[in-house]
């Protein structure tokens, strides 16, 4: 295995344990309150660790795109988080390696397979079976299969933006996350600082593991594999972490 494949596997690991974190922290304040305490914690430690090395202007629009697809990504699965399970969390929100092939195809022209197809079915039945075999999902759910769609997009186009600089255009994602959040927490949930260690142990988990390190290495290594290779490392990583 090579070692852009053994680290991308090493970040995914770090998000699966993000699930657990974020519903504990969900007891105690708004669900975007809480990405924007994360993305905020994350893109201030990133200016004072690099400093001006993140903010070049030419990753500042594909930083702003990617950035949108982590907002809807999060902003999805927090909120579904409310209304769900952290193991349903975690499976629905896997299959966006079912979604990053057919998006992959739209976008970078890559070819799709026999097995593109075939995980499709395979996470439709997964999908009618965890709602109780029904298709009438719970609210929590339906808002985690947009998580996922976004999830998807988000890697293929940081496969498109390979050729860019890595660093400034994870932090121009990063950032743009903590903005976006910012504005709709505070406009439609209003701003509380949390008096109790435990959201602050989640923010600072997400903040500078599931984060900072996570997101940095992945835009950094990703473009050295296939998309579809980071999405299945992602999928084991969410389904083996989560109980």
């Amino acid at each position: 295995m090579k070692r852009a494949e053994l680290i991308l596997l090493g970040i995914t690991a770090i998000w699966g344990f993000t699930f657990p974190a974020m519903k504990v922290s969900l007891g105690y304040m708004p669900p975007i309150l809480f990405l924007a305490y994360r993305f905020g914690v994350a893109s201030l430690l990133m200016l004072l660790i690099f400093r001006k090395r993140v903010l070049k202007r030419e990753t500042l629009f594909e930083g702003l795109i990617l950035g949108l697809t982590l907002v809807f990504g999060h902003g999805f699965q927090i909120v579904g988080l409310k209304y769900t399970s952290a193991s349903n969390s975690a499976f629905i929100t896997s299959l966006y390696v079912v979604f990053t092939p057919f998006i992959a195809y739209f976008l970078l022209g890559d070819k799709l397979k026999a097995r593109d197809f075939l995980s499709l079915i395979v996470a439709i039945i997964g999908l009618y079976l965890i709602s109780g075999a029904s298709l009438k999902f719970n609210y929590g759910d339906l808002l985690t299969i947009f998580c996922a769609i976004s999830f998807a997009f988000q890697i293929v186009l940081i496969q498109k933006f390979g050729e860019k600089d890595y660093l400034s255009l994870a932090f121009w994602q990063i950032f743009w996350n903590f903005v976006f959040s910012t504005i709709y927490a505070l406009v439609f949930e209003g701003f509380v600082v949390p008096v109790k260690m435990t959201p602050w142990l989640g923010i600072l988990y997400t903040g500078i593991f599931a984060t900072v390190i996570a997101f940095t290495l992945q835009v950094k290594y990703q473009k050295e594999t296939a998309p579809f290779f980071t999405s299945v490392e992602g999928v084991q990583a969410n389904v083996s972490s989560v109980p």
